[in-house]
């Protein structure tokens, strides 16, 4: 693959040149096709000497559900890609040497190395490389990248449908109403990027999708296994929360124990990226205890193996958007004020559902102190009104034209704050950034609705619940499961 795509070629290596090293990289994918790269020890090389800007654009986890619910919605046709080695279609700037794979040296010429003309993983620039050389030949095709989302590509001429890309590095979905149209695009693609068609796609960064007439599935349950088997907990009980009722996880004072950090921060960055695709219902659990990966103790790495277990008794859970429903997009959030007894920080909770399934979620700590439990709402009101306005924003690039988007809060406080540009001397030391939500009701980018605190779904973000409301709430965030289920 590298010399059929004539990413290097093999000469002597210049006096006083730095050499990068390289390592292989196997893989095995879920569908069963194994993949080795070739990766470039991009850690030794120098900034301004090997390379200059490194920053390259990714998609969100929300603008993918995004796109997933609006299909439902709109009934699109959807097929999907995957990229054959992607970074290698990029030309370098740069003059960079690297050692050849020692497994493959060339017989006799060992002691030369590989002058790359293109990218390789691994080496700081190849993120940036391979955007510019997508974005150029996606122009090529008529696509326009969004300015919102630089994930999402766009296409539109008089007389045909729409057809929207969303791609992530090697991963590709095309969508739209005309399934000519949409696979006539996928083809012009293919033609300058080596793909692999995957058809109507079952999968999409490690999550299973399942379509069932006007809905859409999306589960991790083939990840949860692997990660409950790293874990050695397969025969491990289930529980019904994610955390026991009323749990605070203390700071450690304890020195640094190098195992069992590695262990919790195993466990947990796995965690963290179920939570961000498909499992809400975790947020709260999962970002409370992130908070001590520095130095955990072993009574936090005993309470993420007790979110495994919770995860042990829901493995069949899925995030389903159901198109017939017809549903809106609406907002919901919630905060806890002065939740954390040493920092005495607040916690902010909110979600965007669309489609009857959450397409956005978040949980964290407030930066700053509130003074009241009316200020800790109104911080998390406009936190999620910028969520809210960046999401109305994107729709708006697609083509549709939004209505005020609701958002429900349980403050009236918060509520009397965000619709009346007014200054209290309980309000004037907030940070100036939290205003700014005054200019979306203004200009009636959202709408504020008041909710009873004890029907809010959003507590779920930002409390450790009983099991009770818990699971209350749980069947309000588009989560299905099987009847039976804890």
């Amino acid at each position: 693959m590298l010399r059929k795509r004539k990413v290097f070629e093999l000469v002597d290596c210049p006096r006083d040149q730095k050499v990068i090293k390289n390592r292989w990289v196997f893989d095995v994918k879920s569908d069963g096709h194994k993949k080795a790269h070739l990766v470039a020890k991009g850690f030794s090389q120098v900034e301004g000497l090997d390379f200059d800007q490194v920053f390259s654009p990714v998609m969100h986890f929300e603008t993918m559900r995004l796109m997933l619910a609006l299909a439902t919605l709109e009934n699109w046709y959807i097929t999907g890609l995957n990229i054959r080695s992607a970074y290698l279609y990029d030309k370098l700037d740069e003059e960079i040497y690297m050692e050849q794979p020692k497994e493959f040296a060339v017989p006799g010429q060992e002691h030369k190395v590989l002058h790359l003309w293109c990218a390789l993983y691994g080496l700081k620039q190849a993120g940036l490389a391979w955007w510019r050389t997508l974005n150029e030949s996606l122009k090529e095709l008529g696509f326009e990248c969004l300015k919102s989302e630089a994930g999402i590509f766009f296409y539109k001429k008089k007389g045909t449908n729409i057809v929207i890309g969303i791609i992530y590095i090697d991963n590709a979905l095309f969508c739209g109403h005309n399934k000519a149209v949409v696979d006539a695009m996928k083809v012009q693609f293919m033609c300058k990027w080596e793909c692999r068609d995957l058809g109507e796609p079952n999968e999409f960064l490690r999550m299973q999708i399942t379509r069932k007439g006007r809905t859409i599935h999306l589960d991790q349950c083939t990840y949860l296994q692997k990660v409950v088997e790293c874990c050695g907990m397969l025969n491990a009980k289930s529980t019904s929360t994610p955390l026991p009722a009323g749990y605070y996880a203390a700071k450690n004072t304890e020195p640094v124990d190098a195992d069992l950090c590695s262990h919790f921060q195993m466990v947990i960055g796995s965690l963290l990226y179920i939570m961000l695709y498909t499992r809400p219902n975790i947020a709260f659990a999962v970002t409370h205890l992130s908070r001590h990966a520095a130095n955990p103790s072993q009574d936090h790495l005993n309470k993420v193996l007790y979110i495994c277990r919770y995860l042990i008794g829901t493995s069949t859970y899925s995030l389903v958007y159901n198109g017939g429903s017809g549903a809106g997009l609406i907002a919901c959030m919630d905060s806890d004020w002065g939740s954390d007894p040493t920092s005495h920080l607040s916690q902010t909770g909110f979600y965007l559902k669309l489609a009857d399934g959450l397409i956005s979620w978040t949980s964290r700590v407030q930066k700053t102190i509130a003074y009241s439990s009316t200020e800790a709402e109104y911080m998390a009101l406009s936190d999620c009104a910028c969520q809210v306005t960046w999401i109305r924003s994107l729709l708006g690039e697609l083509g549709y034209k939004l209505k005020a988007i609701p958002i429900c809060s349980d403050n009236q406080g918060s509520i009397f704050m965000a619709s009346n540009p007014v200054t209290e001397p309980h309000s004037k030391h907030i940070d100036i950034c939290y205003h700014g939500i005054h200019e979306s009701v203004a200009k009636g980018k959202v709408e504020l609705f008041f909710i009873d605190g004890a029907e809010n779904p959003a507590n779920l973000l930002t409390k450790n619940l009983p099991h009770e409301k818990f699971v209350k709430f749980r069947a309000q965030l588009g989560l299905q499961f099987p009847s039976g289920s804890i």
